[in-house]
């Protein structure tokens, strides 16, 4: 488990957690979706209905203090929480979930470099920009890496460095014929 201990916490102790409790009004649904599209990004752990965690940090703890404010904007009711699950067992099986939601995202960003790879010039230059930035808002959420995300590295990298198929044809429509 990557997540920082605190002081005077062993290993077999689960970590702090941050918390947000929350319910947003139904009506009108724009800011419920914005709050849900956060969350998301953030890449967050459902724990249940209006209930969401991350790993505490200073960083994760004032995003959600963040969208914290967006819920109370929004007429909503919310509550930011530290706490630490009951057991090891409930905190390795978040970290599990939130770790296959990465490696399914990282799965797909390896699909879609391997795609690229045939692709003209253009489009595999344009590809290889979008996909390193999805690359960067993955690892940004990533608090449990799973083996995907080397992989997906490589994947992205591997297309930076194939040659295109233009580049094939460049050499021989340079030449004289005889």
């Amino acid at each position: 488990m990557d997540q920082r201990r605190e002081p005077g916490r062993t290993a077999d102790e689960p970590g702090l957690w941050v918390l947000l409790c929350y319910r947003v009004p139904r009506e009108p649904s724009a800011p419920r979706i914005a709050v849900w599209r956060k969350l998301k990004r953030l890449g967050v752990g459902q724990l249940g209905d209006g209930l969401v965690a991350l790993p505490a940090d200073a960083r994760t703890r004032e995003q959600l203090e963040w969208v914290a404010e967006e819920v109370t904007e929004a007429g909503g009711s919310v509550g930011v929480w530290l706490a630490h699950p009951a057991t090891v067992a409930q905190e390795r099986e978040l970290a599990a979930v939130m770790a296959a939601a990465r490696a399914a995202e990282y799965t797909a960003l390896i699909a879609a470099a391997e795609a690229a790879l045939g692709a003209e010039d253009a489009a595999r230059a344009a590809a290889l920009r979008r996909l390193r930035g999805e690359l960067r808002r993955i690892t940004r959420r990533d608090y449990f890496p799973p083996r995907a995300r080397d992989q997906a590295r490589a994947a992205v990298e591997d297309l930076a460095a194939a040659p295109g198929p233009d580049a094939a044809a460049a050499p021989a429509a340079g030449r004289e014929l005889p």
